[in-house]
């Protein structure tokens, strides 16, 4: 999170908005909860995926920057439209296609959560689901209502995966600039992996 002062704190990404203030080279960080998770925080990782035994000052190192801290999310708002955002692998596969050399996995657009979808699925599927609501395995529901509109974070460089103006120039053609299906939670629940998702 930065810090600054407390009508400017915000939380440190590619780009600046109302909530995010611009920290090149933290893309090539990540975190991960340790094994034992279970009320610890989340470990931050190097761009080795080392991880770091103090995270705020391994972070204020790394930028060159004193004003920025490794904090839990409270009070601040920090989606950018809706809470949850969810990417086909159908549309994942388009957009591999269209910029050809060019490394694409979900980690450019940052969905909480990648659906696999059956050979043949076209490209953003999930475009016919807004309006309406699936179920994620048992319980978790979803209600979809609208795609998102892509920033230059997707061009972005993290780990191994290079800076490329392509894919924003691509979405930009063929789809608005929009890309995933933004959602609300209509029903609370854990997701687990290999859920099946059903359109109700």
């Amino acid at each position: 999170m930065w810090r600054g002062t407390p009508r400017l704190r915000g939380f440190g990404s590619g780009k600046n908005t109302r909530h995010f203030r611009r920290m090149p080279g933290l893309l090539r960080l990540r975190s991960r909860y340790p094994g034992d998770a279970v009320g610890r925080p989340p470990e931050l990782l190097d761009p080795d995926s080392e991880p770091v035994p103090d995270a705020s000052a391994y972070v204020r190192r790394y930028l060159g920057r004193d004003d920025v801290e490794v904090a839990r999310e409270e009070a601040i708002w920090h989606f950018d439209q809706l809470p949850v955002s969810l990417l086909t692998t159908a549309t994942l596969d388009w957009v591999r296609a269209a910029v050809p050399g060019v490394p694409v996995d979900e980690r450019r657009f940052r969905p909480n959560l990648l659906v696999r979808t059956p050979p043949g699925t076209p490209a953003c599927v999930a475009d016919e689901w807004f309006g309406g609501t699936v179920r994620i395995g048992g319980t978790p529901r979803l209600r979809f209502e609208r795609s998102s509109e892509r920033c230059p974070m997707a061009n972005e460089a993290q780990q191994d995966l290079p800076h490329s103006p392509r894919i924003l120039r691509a979405l930009a053609r063929a789809h608005d600039m929009r890309l995933d299906a933004l959602a609300t939670v209509a029903r609370p629940g854990r997701v687990r992996l290999g859920d099946t998702v059903e359109l109700l």
